[in-house]
This record gives C-alpha cells, sequence and structure tokens, in this order.
C-alpha cells in the first residue's frame, strides 16, 4: 500500500518535473537529415532537454547534457501515424522505455557518440537489449529528492554524481543513462570504467616508483549521467555538419551579400544549420 502511494506520488511529481522550462532556446538546433544521414545502430544521442528535470540533471552533472537514447535503426512494428519508423530507444521520465522517431529531437541541441570499434554481432546485442525492454517502467524510487533541487541551492561537487544515482535496483524500472550503461555492459564495453593502480607484485622499485598496473572495473550502472558518453575516452563525437562534407568557403556570410538582396542567415552567422 505505501509503495502504491509512493509510486502515484512520483508519478504526480515526475509530470511537474517534465514540463517545459519557460525561456528555453537550444543553443544550436539539429539538421534533421545530417542526423539521421550519420546515425549508425549502437550509436548514442545525447539531447539538452528542456524542462524542469532537465535543468536538474544539467546541473548537478555540470553539463550541456540531461538525456541519452540508443539508436536501433528502424524497430518493427513501431511508427508514426505519417509512417515514420521509430528508431531510436530510451528510458524517459512519466513514460517508462520506450521507442521514438529521430524528428522527436528535431528541434533540440544534439551530440552523437559512437563505440569505437564495436564488433558487429555486439552492435546487435546491445541494440536487441534496449529493444527488448521496451514496456518497462521508468524507476521513479527517490524523485522526491530531486524536488528539492528546483530550489537553487550549492550542491558541493563531490556529492552530486551520488545525487544523480538513482535507482530501486528493480529489473523491470529503468532510466536513461542506466539502461545504455546496462546495454554496453552486456556487452562488456567500456564507458568510464573506474582504473585501480597497483604495483606488481615481486615488481622491483624503478626511480623511486612502484611499477604499476591498470585494473578496469565496472563502474555501477546507476552511477553513470548522459554527459559520461561524451566524456569517455571509448566514444568518438560524430559531428554530421562535418561528416557531409564541410567546406568554410562555400559559407553565405550575410555582410558580404550585395546592397538590397535578403540574408538567409543570421546577421552575423551563416546560412548553416549548426549541428554539434
Amino acid at each position: 500500500m505505501g509503495d502504491r502511494i509512493l509510486d502515484a506520488l512520483g508519478r504526480r511529481i515526475a509530470a511537474i518535473l517534465d514540463k517545459r522550462s519557460p525561456g528555453y532556446e537550444p543553443t544550436t538546433p539539429s539538421d534533421p537529415h545530417a542526423l539521421r544521414a550519420s546515425l549508425r545502430p549502437g550509436d548514442i544521442l545525447l539531447v539538452e532537454g528542456d524542462t524542469r528535470i532537465s535543468a536538474v540533471i544539467k546541473y548537478l552533472t555540470q553539463s550541456t547534457w540531461s538525456h541519452a537514447a540508443m539508436y536501433v535503426g528502424p524497430i518493427e512494428g513501431a511508427c508514426e501515424p505519417d509512417g515514420e519508423p521509430h528508431v531510436l530507444v530510451e528510458a524517459y521520465l512519466g513514460d517508462g522505455v520506450i521507442s521514438a522517431p529521430l524528428s522527436k529531437y528535431r528541434n533540440f541541441h544534439t551530440r552523437i557518440c559512437r563505440p569505437v570499434g564495436l564488433t558487429e554481432q555486439d552492435q546487435q546485442q546491445a541494440c536487441r537489449y534496449m529493444v527488448e525492454r521496451i514496456g518497462l517502467d521508468y524507476d521513479l524510487k527517490n524523485i522526491l529528492d530531486m524536488l528539492r533541487f528546483l530550489i537553487p541551492m550549492p550542491v558541493p561537487v563531490r556529492w552530486r554524481r551520488r545525487m544523480i544515482a538513482f535507482g530501486s535496483g528493480d529489473p523491470t524500472r529503468a532510466i536513461c543513462s542506466t539502461l545504455i550503461a546496462q546495454a554496453f555492459e552486456a556487452v562488456r564495453y567500456p564507458i568510464l570504467p573506474k582504473v585501480e593502480r597497483s604495483a606488481k607484485a615481486g615488481e622491483q622499485r624503478v626511480k623511486g616508483d612502484a611499477a604499476r598496473r591498470e585494473v578496469l572495473h565496472i563502474r555501477h550502472h546507476s552511477l553513470y549521467a548522459p554527459r559520461d558518453f561524451d566524456i569517455s575516452p571509448y566514444f568518438a563525437i560524430v559531428k554530421p555538419t562535418i561528416q557531409r562534407g564541410f567546406n568554410y568557403k562555400k559559407l553565405q556570410w550575410s555582410d558580404a551579400l550585395p546592397d538590397g538582396e535578403p540574408a538567409t542567415g543570421h546577421t552575423e552567422s551563416p546560412s548553416l544549420s549548426p549541428v554539434s
């Protein structure tokens, strides 16, 4: 009974947190055509969200990114009324694990993070892991704690990551970056593993320093945030504008147009839809 009440309360609060932040404008909206042409299955699409919960996550992680989804390619039987296929899988606040069309983030600032050297078999397994979890609930545990972050207050850096380590541990519930981290964990692909340095047994000190070795440990999936895919040394940043063949000499600047000819771009920027 108590869990049901807390769950209901959590959903009501989630509805509040999912409201759009007033005055939000994306820094650089995506070019949807370039974005679609650049994505590959297994890529992570980071999103600069525009909701109250997005502002909380960006503050706690000191990052531009508040949401993450995995591009898995067209999902059989999932499409929009106009026929656009669902190609993303994400754990979305209030909706749980869902599939979505790429157009959902047409007007958002986005970034593509690509796992480097992922084998085709592991790529398919990671995508399958995500698709098989469509329909799971969003993990609302500790969402009451997030409510207090709507009140501006300083939070020490060392506490921030722990504050977003949400999760009940219930395998039937998920959070966006947690779900993706579990998919990569299933194929043993690193995101930000803990590196433990220790002296090798029996080795002598050289120039006063012990010989070191690195042991990778899997960081618990609940500790991952969207920005971790951006800063991970194992994910490449893919920029669609560059991928499609960028030549700065072809940019049309407004101050170079003949007098009287209307500018197609902004006053101080080229007529190009920027994508980061």
